[in-house]
């Protein structure tokens, strides 16, 4: 399916967005379906209970990814990028301490997290590692409605029945669909999108930008990209001021803020040592997924796990190459997505689905697609520095410690970003041609995760999560 560059790039918040933002976005539109009478003419005014049960992934490490102050929230009434982060805390106390909820359109609804949300830690439900269910109770208890959800990666879900047909549909069918909702360029592959960019004369951001029009005129797209661009970038600018120390009770300590005064103080004394590309990308980076870790505002770059590449790179392309501009940004965006959404249809970006090198390997190509676009290559550079990229993220696991997205994914969307640059500047080097094509790489990244063993993929039950210091 067609997926924009704003499914790509979400505005929410942390620290996940397939353990935070999905279920949040599933309970509320558990919500909105019973307003509607979806469930055999059950009506919003019926249910006096809800509960919830978390499987796989979400049950494993959802406490590390406050999966329940989501599903709290979400079944309050809230979306991810309606959220104000600093009052979720106080919203989350008061069902705690009251046990009722009273969602929009309902009368008073009885939720007691303590025995209405359950982890459960049995096998995962049949069709994704992240699987959910919510329930709806009337009067005696008796069960009005209930609901398989699944938080596939970057916050999107998907209905059990949802999931089914997707797993059912035929690719040709797939494509035929979006050539016939009128999107002018509805590439399905890499290889694709190198012929339609052969055939049309047009970039990859170019003919991303056409596919956008088709649903928005081209003011509304450059204001919601550079509203994305903003929220990214707001992010970064937060992460360096903040001080402290990060939730979760691993006691990790915010480092972005001092790691940039001391950059700024090397600058000023004309001290920079020849690395201090990677140092600057890093701290960007660091910043991001500090702020995730906080549960602060951030936007799925393609994932909350991974969501400090690209905005990382992006401002390294404006602060330091005295080539940037302003389209440049845009042109860096709609390229990054078209890449993220070659991942997400023909693999994953889910980490509790294929590992780590789900999230930070596709953020990565991303970036090095958009950075290497920004700076003039051709489409077939670009296409090379997204193989690139994801190529040397094949294999990496997703093992966060005490399922917190903090250890070692703070430092990892470092590295991502300089893999990312790296990648798009020996990119720049050649002419486009290349042994391994995008397609084969992302083919390889999917069969990779579907062989990887259940604990490397965001359970914390193997990798670094469960190697801990001895003290």
């Amino acid at each position: 399916m067609f997926l924009s560059v704003f499914d790509i790039f979400k505005i929410g918040v942390g620290p996940s967005s397939s353990h935070t933002m999905g279920p949040m976005s599933a309970g509320a539109r558990f919500l909105e379906d019973l307003r509607k009478g979806a469930f055999m003419g059950v009506s919003a005014s019926d249910v006096k209970r809800m509960s919830a049960s978390l499987h796989g992934s979400l049950a494993f490490t959802g406490k590390g990814h406050a999966t329940d102050r989501a599903v709290i929230l979400g079944l309050i009434g809230f979306e991810p990028h309606m959220l104000d982060p600093d009052k979720a805390e106080e919203l989350e106390r008061d069902v705690y301490e009251h046990k009722v909820i009273q969602p929009d359109g309902f009368g008073p609804v009885r939720f007691n997290p303590h025995d209405d949300l359950v982890f459960d830690y049995g096998p995962p439900l049949s069709g994704h590692a992240n699987g959910m269910k919510l329930f709806a109770y009337g009067e005696g208890n008796q069960l009005l409605a209930s609901a398989t959800y699944y938080s596939i990666g970057g916050g999107f879900i998907v209905t059990a029945s949802e999931m089914e047909e997707e797993i059912s549909h035929d690719p040709q069918d797939l494509h035929e669909e979006q050539e016939a909702v009128g999107y002018p360029y509805p590439f399905g592959s890499a290889a694709e999108m190198l012929e339609m960019g052969q055939t049309s004369g047009l970039s990859i951001a170019q003919m991303k930008r056409e596919n956008e029009e088709s649903g928005m005129d081209g003011d509304d797209l450059n204001a919601r990209i550079d509203a994305v661009w903003d929220a990214m970038n707001g992010c970064i600018d937060r992460g360096l001021r903040m001080e402290g120390i990060l939730p979760g009770g691993l006691s990790v300590k915010r480092r972005a803020k001092a790691i940039h005064e001391r950059l700024l103080d090397q600058r000023a004394n004309n001290q920079p040592m020849p690395h201090v590309a990677n140092d600057w990308l890093c701290v960007y980076a660091m910043a991001v997924n500090e702020e995730n870790a906080a549960g602060g505002r951030v936007v799925t770059s393609p994932t909350n796990g991974a969501a400090g590449v690209v905005p990382a790179v992006i401002r390294y392309y404006r602060d330091h190459i005295p080539a940037s501009n302003h389209d440049g940004i845009r042109t860096f965006m709609l390229t990054a997505a078209a890449i993220g959404g070659l991942i997400k249809h023909n693999a994953s970006i889910s980490g509790a689905e294929a590992g780590c090198q789900a999230e930070v390997g596709s953020a990565s190509a991303m970036a090095a697609a958009g950075l290497c676009a920004a700076l003039g290559g051709t489409n077939e550079q670009i296409e090379n520095a997204a193989e690139i990229a994801l190529e040397h993220h094949l294999g990496m696991t997703c093992d966060p410690v005490n399922g917190l997205v903090q250890v070692p994914c703070i430092e990892r969307n470092g590295l991502g970003a300089i893999k990312a640059v790296s990648a798009a500047s020996l990119s720049l080097h050649g002419d486009g041609t290349h042994y391994m094509p995008l397609d084969n790489c992302i083919k390889t990244m999917w069969e990779t995760g579907q062989e990887m063993d259940v604990k490397y993929k965001e359970t914390s039950l193997g990798g670094l999560a469960v190697n801990l210091p001895e003290c």
